[in-house]
């Protein structure tokens, strides 16, 4: 260090170390902090306007409960058909090259594609139709006494799109369980002698359909194969083509006799004895644990509000209160 005063004093560098280090009033850096104790009594204070919200919301819930549309679910299980595979197998190569010329032999039912009729807009639409289920459907909407609809403009009136949007969406359920291969069908209704008539009727028809189907494309490849077979005259094809029509024969007279051609049913719907929904107990459940969660929510908002008001006195803040 330099003792002369007339020379210039050397700045000190501060050290990497150090840290400045800034000291703010605990008065400023305070803030609305609450504790568990405080918490309990604002809670506490606020237990007429808790109590009151909560028993509004039970009641609500209850009385919905009582008073909502039941809706009963029949439910059938079904298992698909197997049918004797024995014959495509022992047609080897000779199967692919019947393909290739348009014949499909073999299992004509496949599952998936049974459930994508069940669940097709076009299955829907004839169910409707063929039973004049759209006043049924829309029985609000519906005015029995004059057989009419209660709207005055046609275009309020329900169509056959809305039906068929509204059949598939809230009353027809299809589940298929890949592991087991069963498929549960399931049907919601306001009835439940309705439902499980409906469910009945719904997997009888799709063997119907199924069994149509395969019934007219067996006819069709007979005819053809029986064309063939008269017009070729070489032993080794002619002995082909009667396989191929064998098969044809057997599936055809399978479809003919076997009403269950597509799914075979385990377990047939019968009515439910209890309602689906709405599930009562734990609605009202629900609706009590919500308005008891909101209620102390707001009388906590509340208070937070008035704790953090300007200009309001120390003393007043911790007496406050919803």
């Amino acid at each position: 260090m330099n003792d002369d005063p007339a020379q210039p004093v050397e700045l000190r560098r501060p050290l990497r170390d150090e840290r400045m280090i800034f000291l703010v009033p605990a008065e400023e850096n305070a803030g609305p902090t609450m504790g568990i104790r405080e918490l309990w009594d604002i809670l506490w204070r606020s237990k007429v306007f808790i109590i009151s919200v909560t028993a509004v919301f039970a009641l609500s819930a209850v009385a919905y409960a009582l008073l909502a549309q039941q809706w009963f679910k029949a439910e059938t299980v079904l298992v698909p058909a197997k049918r004797n595979q024995a014959l495509p197998g022992q047609l080897g190569g000779l199967a692919g090259l019947a393909n290739l010329a348009g014949v499909n032999i073999g299992d004509k039912t496949d599952t998936t594609e049974s459930l994508a009729v069940l669940q097709s807009n076009d299955f829907a639409r004839e169910f409707i139709e063929e039973r004049k289920l759209l006043p049924v459907l829309y029985a609000d909407e519906w005015d029995g006494a004059h057989n009419r609809w209660k709207s005055d403009d046609p275009e309020d009136w329900p169509d056959i799109r809305d039906a068929v949007k509204f059949f598939r969406k809230a009353i027809l359920q299809v589940a298929e369980d890949r592991k087991t291969g069963l498929v549960t069908v399931s049907v919601e209704w306001k009835d439940r002698e309705t439902a499980a008539e409906w469910a009945n009727t719904l997997v009888a028809r799709l063997n119907e359909r199924m069994r149509e189907r395969v019934q007219a494309e067996s006819e069709t490849n007979a005819k053809f194969l029986r064309e063939e077979l008269a017009n070729t005259t070489i032993a080794t094809l002619q002995l082909s083509l009667s396989r191929l029509l064998e098969n044809e024969l057997q599936t055809l007279m399978l479809a003919r006799g076997n009403p269950e051609f597509a799914f075979r049913v385990v377990d047939r719907a019968s009515p439910p004895k209890l309602r689906d929904r709405p599930k009562r107990t734990l609605l009202v459940a629900v609706a009590t644990l919500g308005g008891g969660i909101l209620a102390v929510i707001v009388a906590l908002l509340v208070s937070a509000i008035r704790r953090s008001a300007p200009g309001k006195p120390a003393a007043d803040l911790r007496r406050s209160a919803v």
